[in-house]
């Protein structure tokens, strides 16, 4: 089962003007709840490079550091994950998350 918090390849393509391409390392952010039932996950990619945002909290991933885009979130099928890559702690990112949608 994909819980949130857990990073993944996702394959982003097809995209359109701004939005995030190719297949890249990205974060489900949807509660587990929905995770169990939908065919869908709700995910935040993840990137090394972007300009520094307080909606981008910046983490170590996998050695490297990262920024979470919370500014491009999506919801996208299951489908489109490749494989887990780890996990992000909630506290990290989920302050971020909640500031930015209240």
């Amino acid at each position: 089962m994909v819980k949130r918090g857990e990073v993944y390849w996702v394959n982003l393509d097809p995209t359109i003007g701004t939005e995030i391409k190719k297949m890249r390392p990205a974060l489900v952010i949807s509660p587990d709840d929905l995770n169990t039932a939908l065919p869908r996950v709700i995910i935040a990619p993840l990137t090394s490079k972007g300009q520094p945002l307080g909606c981008r909290p910046e983490v170590k991933f996998a050695g490297k550091p990262a920024r979470i885009l919370l500014d491009q979130i999506r919801s996208v099928d299951k489908r489109r994950l490749a494989g887990k890559m780890g996990e992000i702690e909630l506290s990290v990112w989920h302050p971020v998350l909640l500031e930015m949608l209240s």
